[in-house]
Order: C-alpha cells, then sequence, then structure tokens
C-alpha cells in the first residue's frame, strides 16, 4: 500500500523547503506546478485547447508565452477556470501514471499550492499544510521574488485563505521561523507510520 500525501501550503509558506526535505529523506514527490508548466508546453492537447482559448500568440517561438498567460489569468478571473480546465484534467492524468511507477513506496507526495482549489485532494489520502504567518510570507516572497508588497499581496488574495486551508488539513507544519522543519516532518513521518502501517 502507498499512501499519497498532498503538500500545500500559501504562497510564501515555505511547502517546497517541505516537499525537498520529505525528498531528501527518501519520499518521491511529484511537482504540480513544475509538471503543468511542462505538460502547458508540450502536451499537443493542451496546446491545442489552449491556442483555441486564446489565439495563436499563446505559443511564441514554439514555448508557452508566459507574460501572455499570465496578462490573461490576472486580467480575468473567468480566464483562470478556463486554463484550470484545460490543464489540471492533464495534471491529474499525469499524476496518476507518475504514483503507478513509485513501486514499493510506502509514501509519496504531490506538491500543490491549490491542493485543494484543484481538487487534487482526490487522488490524495493525507492533507499536509506548510503554515507561516502573513507577515513572514509576504517578507520571504518579497526577497525571494525581488517585488513590492502590493504584488505579493494580490497573489495571496487570489487563493484559497489559510484559515480555510487550516480546516481541511489533515496534518499542520509550521514554518514561522520559531519551530524547526525537520522534528516536526520526522514527528509527522512517525505518526504517519503508526497510523498506516
Amino acid at each position: 500500500m502507498t499512501i499519497k500525501i498532498g503538500i500545500t501550503g500559501g504562497i510564501g509558506s515555505g511547502k517546497s523547503v517541505v516537499a525537498r526535505l520529505l525528498r531528501s529523506m527518501g519520499m518521491p514527490i511529484y511537482d504540480t506546478d513544475l509538471r503543468a508548466k511542462q505538460l502547458a508546453a508540450n502536451d499537443a492537447q493542451i496546446r491545442q485547447k489552449l491556442t483555441q482559448l486564446l489565439g495563436n500568440e499563446i505559443y511564441k517561438d514554439n514555448a508557452l508565452n508566459r507574460p501572455l498567460l499570465a496578462a490573461y489569468i490576472f486580467g480575468n478571473p473567468q480566464h483562470l477556470q478556463q486554463i484550470n480546465r484545460i490543464i489540471h484534467p492533464r495534471v491529474r492524468e499525469d499524476f496518476r501514471l507518475w504514483a503507478a511507477q513509485q513501486n514499493g513506496k510506502d509514501f509519496i507526495g504531490m506538491e500543490s499550492a491549490i491542493l485543494m482549489e484543484s481538487g487534487f485532494t482526490s487522488e490524495t489520502d493525507i492533507t499536509l499544510m506548510v503554515y507561516a504567518p502573513e507577515k513572514l510570507r509576504l517578507q520571504r516572497c518579497m526577497e525571494r521574488d525581488h517585488t513590492d508588497a502590493e504584488s505579493v499581496r494580490k497573489r495571496i488574495a487570489s487563493q484559497m485563505p489559510d484559515e480555510e486551508k487550516l480546516n481541511h488539513a489533515d496534518y499542520v507544519i509550521y514554518n514561522d521561523g520559531i519551530r524547526a522543519l525537520i522534528p516536526q516532518i520526522e514527528n509527522l513521518m512517525r505518526a504517519l507510520r503508526e497510523r498506516f502501517f
């Protein structure tokens, strides 16, 4: 039996750091953001549907025109829903294929910023949320992305509120700069082993 762990958290929460730590401990992790980008760039079905929806200029020099895609998404929330309806089913299929290849692993992970919003929780057994206070998330994003507070706040506002995610999470890792991550992750894995094996 392989237990699938959905790893999520708001922008700047440190979910990717937690995913990297789990990967370094031997857990295979599927990165939905990375795979969505790769599929959007290379999958013929996605290319055809995005071109139908947004026009030929959405692919430039045989590559996805990311700035134009971002402009569509942030300019019209309805476009985001339409684009997600094109990309998410393919990511779901891709994850299932990937998961089927992880033979003999007790645990595998799916890292996704929009795990709950996208419905990807239906693909996982456990939801793990990485939580950080908004002020800290804001600071991290400004430093990491070399951007201003207002831009980060808009991105935070476009995601499901952390408080709502906390209500749906089975487990929480606190990445607040106070509690160390590795002991929390080790405790989590012990609890999961006791629960499932």
